[in-house]
């Protein structure tokens, strides 16, 4: 099943523009790919509130001329700072029982980057991710060299307790009881039914599939991209485990031609470099932006692997796409459009 565009919300679905023709700023929010179709409604009227107030505050921010790198920075911060969602707090924990994250943002002017991996007491992982683009000379740091570069910065250190959640304590003890990984009990299927084949990882099964990664996609009236993606991983994962959220080009990826934040099965969007793919689809095969997005997530998800994306373009356009049962998603342009959803229309 493949599965591209947003529930109908309010506003005029953004159009595809001519070659060269510049529109105005775009946006786009996600909270994970995978969503059992029975999850609760109360479950999914939080996801869209939250998505909502995420998009509300991007919109602000553009409107008052922030850069999108910022805009992407703050975005982010909000969703990190609810628990709603598989990032910052509410992270999901480690075989360990503590929350090991992981973030990236990347503008696409000049194709700057940053990413950190493996913190434990940074209370937003996000804004680690843009120092190491901003205030080092390297693009990736991990565990203990992004927690001593987190004291240099002066950035607002938590204790691990402060990450972790009651239902994730419970989603771990479940985790270990079937000695399995698991993404996410609250959201238990995607893509496939209870009773068909098994899902796998690496060509490894699992029990349950379903990512609740965050990311935020942002173009502005000039054109300029930016993207950033942020992540607890997997619940039970083995300590020092990376995905696909804090590698440029795989989870997250920004150039002069387009953003692109991704979510889901980490390990098949590394191999599928999804998040450079749909820049590179456009640059070499001429491809509109949600022509770009299809044709990844179509061709370049090999061994059934799941996930999401959501994208803009340096023309103002917005998209995204998936191959399972849903994404926390929500978009919006400078045009008056405005969706959030979960499922497909």
């Amino acid at each position: 099943m493949f599965i591209s565009g947003v529930e109908r919300n309010a506003g005029r679905h953004p159009r595809e523009r001519e070659r060269g023709e510049m529109g105005g700023w775009a946006i786009a929010v996600h909270g994970g790919a995978g969503v059992d179709p029975n999850l609760p409604k109360e479950r999914q009227e939080q996801a869209k509130k939250l998505l909502t107030r995420c998009l509300d505050i991007g919109i602000s921010a553009l409107r008052s001329s922030l850069p999108p790198i910022d805009v992407v920075e703050l975005v982010i911060r909000e969703l990190e700072s609810d628990p709603l969602f598989n990032s910052g707090r509410g992270s999901a924990l480690t075989a360990e029982g503590t929350a090991e994250m992981e973030a990236s943002i990347m503008d696409g002017v000049g194709r700057r980057c940053g990413a950190v991996s493996g913190v434990t007491t940074v209370k937003n992982p996000i804004s680690l991710a843009r120092l190491v683009m901003d205030k080092s000379p390297h693009s990736y740091l991990a565990f203990s060299g992004a927690e001593d570069f987190a004291k240099q910065q002066g950035v607002e250190l938590v204790d691990n307790d402060y990450f972790i959640t009651e239902d994730n304590l419970g989603m771990l003890k479940l985790a270990k009881e079937a000695n399995s990984i698991i993404f996410d009990y609250r959201i238990p299927l995607c893509g496939a039914e209870a009773d068909g084949p098994p899902l796998k990882m690496n060509g490894l099964p699992i029990s349950v599939y379903a990512p609740e990664t965050v990311g935020c996609v942002v173009v502005d009236g000039e054109g300029r991209c930016a993207a950033g993606t942020s992540t607890g991983g997997l619940m039970n994962k083995m300590s020092g485990r990376i995905g696909d959220s804090p590698l440029i080009g795989a989870g997250t990826y920004a150039c002069e031609a387009c953003a692109v934040s991704c979510t889901g099965e980490g390990e098949a969007i590394i191999r599928g470099t999804l998040a450079r793919d749909v820049a590179a689809v456009m640059e070499y095969k001429g491809m509109g932006l949600q022509e770009a997005v299809d044709f990844v997530i179509e061709r370049r998800l090999d061994g059934g692997g799941q996930a999401g994306l959501i994208a803009v373009s340096s023309k103002g356009e917005v998209a995204c796409g998936f191959n399972c049962n849903g994404m926390f998603r929500g978009c919006a342009n400078q045009d008056g459009f405005m969706e959030v959803g979960i499922w497909d229309q």
